[in-house]
C-alpha cells in the first residue's frame, strides 16, 4: 500500500504506448492508479511492470469502451470513487478512408470512443470532482482536428469535437476547482496506425514524436496551468491568433438578415 494521501489516476487507452507513458508518469508523480484498456493481457503486464517498480497502487479495469455496457461500467467506477483525482481520456480510434463506401463499422468504433466515451467518462467524472471542489481530466484531441484531409472527415471530426467539448467545458467549470486540458498532439511513433489505413513510414521522422515526449509536454503545460497544450508547436503565438481569429469572427455569424451577398 502507498504511504502517501491517497489520490487515484484513471487513464482509458492504457494498453497502448501512450496511455502507458502516461501511467509511468502519474505513478511518478504518487498517483495510484486504475488502467483501463480492452487488452487484459496488455493492461495487466503494464500493472505488473509499474508496482513492481514504485510504491503506488495499481488497478485494472478490463472494458471495452465501445461496448455501451462496459463504458457504462466505468463510468459507475468515476462516480463511486472518491479518491479520483485525476482522468485522463486517451482513448481512441481512427480509420483513415474515403467517406464514400466507409466501412460503417469504423465509423461507429470512432463516434463511439472519441465522442461518446469521451464525453460519459467526463460527465461521470465530474460528479464528484465539482462536489469535492478539486480534480483534473484531461481529453486528448489530435492535431487532425485541425489538418482537414479527405480521408480523415470522421477522424478529424471527432477530434475536432473534443477540442470543443472541453474548451466550452473550461468556461463552465471557471471557479469550482476542477481543470480541465485539451492536449493536441501531432503523429506519435505509436501502434496507433496499425490498421488505420496510414502507415507510420508515411510521415518523415521529423514529424513524429514519442508518446512519452508527448505526455512529458503534456503534463509539463498541466503544469504550467495551460488549457490547450500543443505538445509541436513552437510559437504559442500562432495558436494565440487562431483563437483571436474565431473570438471576432463568432459574434458575426448570426444576424437577422442575410448577409449583401445573398439578397437577390
Amino acid at each position: 500500500m502507498s504511504a502517501h494521501a491517497s489520490k487515484t489516476a484513471v487513464i482509458t487507452g492504457a494498453s497502448s504506448t501512450f496511455g502507458e507513458a502516461y501511467a509511468r508518469r502519474l505513478a511518478e508523480r504518487g498517483y495510484d492508479l486504475v488502467l483501463v484498456g480492452r487488452n487484459e493481457g496488455k493492461i495487466k503486464s503494464v500493472a505488473e511492470a509499474l508496482a513492481g517498480h514504485s510504491e503506488v497502487r495499481v488497478g485494472t479495469l478490463v472494458a471495452d469502451l465501445a461496448d455501451p455496457a462496459e463504458l457504462a461500467k466505468v463510468e459507475e467506477r468515476l462516480r463511486s470513487d472518491e479518491s479520483l483525482d485525476l482522468l485522463v481520456n486517451a482513448a481512441g480510434a481512427a480509420t483513415f478512408a474515403p467517406t464514400p463506401g466507409f466501412d460503417t463499422k469504423a465509423v461507429d468504433v470512432q463516434v463511439a470512443l472519441n465522442v461518446t466515451a469521451t464525453t460519459r467518462l467526463t460527465v461521470a467524472a465530474l460528479t464528484g470532482m465539482t462536489r469535492r471542489g478539486q480534480g483534473t481530466i484531461v481529453n486528448v484531441s489530435s492535431a487532425m482536428a485541425f489538418w482537414i484531409q479527405p480521408v480523415s472527415a470522421v477522424y478529424s471530426a471527432t477530434k475536432s469535437y473534443v477540442l470543443t467539448f472541453t474548451q466550452a467545458l473550461q468556461q463552465e467549470l471557471s471557479g469550482t476547482g476542477v481543470r480541465v486540458q485539451v492536449v493536441v498532439p501531432g503523429a506519435m511513433s505509436t501502434g496507433f496506425w496499425d490498421g488505420s489505413g496510414v502507415e507510420l513510414s508515411d510521415f518523415p521522422a521529423a514529424n513524429v514524436m514519442t508518446p512519452e515526449a508527448a505526455v512529458d509536454a503534456a503534463l509539463a503545460g498541466l503544469d504550467a496551468g495551460e488549457d490547450v497544450t500543443i505538445p509541436s508547436l513552437a510559437d504559442v503565438s500562432a495558436w494565440n491568433t487562431y483563437e483571436e481569429a474565431r473570438d471576432a469572427l463568432a459574434p458575426i455569424l448570426s444576424r437577422d438578415v442575410p448577409a449583401e451577398r445573398y439578397r437577390r
